[in-house]
């Protein structure tokens, strides 16, 4: 491999997990040019010598590649970089979750978003998408008792709020996201006692319950303090957490 080649993986920056580094790397290198459309990517034995991660850590960095569009691959060739590469997205899959710390930091994009979005969904709100709301919070409560994780309930929660606005460029945004923007698996919820589930959902209906009636009182300025004060103590919640796993 050439040395302009050998110092593009020389480091993976610093990255809760190896995986994850690597990844951000090669998207990096990708999107400035410094791998270029059709150019063959370093092999496995390759990137394992130039940053010492190991051969699962690249093969799983390069599925997850391959999933953006942004890589193919021959058989007995190699890895190469897409000739027409899919249009610059951003997303976030379930599989990028791996540490709580990228957790936190998709409820910061989401506190981006969302705080503004339930403002407008106050002001512009339909008498039916008042009633989807609420309908999405039933669900999450009855999914919950029941013993589910509710995750898909509380995305389409969060997910009818952005439709109220009225504007299709944050449901299609949140659509690009999926269940990752709510990240239930780090909940552990089926940790907790039956108590613990009960004050659980108490807590995070009432916070859901205080969003809905400031959109249904529409009251722009207090939905967007009720949407920042869900995702806060979501965000602290998290911190907790992951303090508490740091700890174990």
């Amino acid at each position: 491999m050439a040395d302009h080649e050998t110092m593009l993986f020389d480091a993976i920056p610093q990255a809760p997990n190896l995986r994850t580094g690597l990844i951000n790397t090669l998207i990096a290198q990708i999107e400035s040019g410094d791998l270029a459309p059709g150019q063959r990517l370093p092999t496995e034995q390759e990137i394992v010598a130039a940053t010492g991660v190991s051969r699962t850590v690249v093969r799983e960095a390069f599925a997850a590649l391959r999933a953006r569009g942004l890589i193919t691959t021959r058989q007995g060739l190699g890895a190469f970089v897409a000739k027409d590469p899919l249009p610059r997205t951003f997303s976030i899959l379930p599989d990028d979750l791996e540490s709580i710390d990228e957790v936190l930091r998709v409820l910061e994009l989401r506190m981006g978003i969302e705080v503004e979005a339930t403002g407008l969904a106050a002001e512009r709100r339909s008498d039916t998408a008042l009633e989807q709301m609420g309908s999405r919070l039933n669900a999450l409560e009855a999914a919950i008792r029941a013993g589910g994780s509710g995750s898909e309930e509380d995305f389409g929660f969060h997910r009818a709020i952005l439709a109220a606005t009225q504007n299709p460029n944050f449901t299609r945004l949140f659509d690009t996201f999926g269940s990752a923007m709510i990240p239930r698996q780090w909940t552990r919820l089926d940790r907790m006692t039956d108590a613990e589930r009960e004050k659980y959902l108490a807590r995070m209906q009432h916070e859901h319950r205080a969003i809905l009636a400031a959109i249904e009182a529409r009251d722009v300025n207090a939905a967007r303090r009720a949407m920042r004060s869900h995702l806060t103590k979501s965000y602290a919640r998290f911190e907790k957490l992951r303090d508490k796993a740091g700890h174990e």
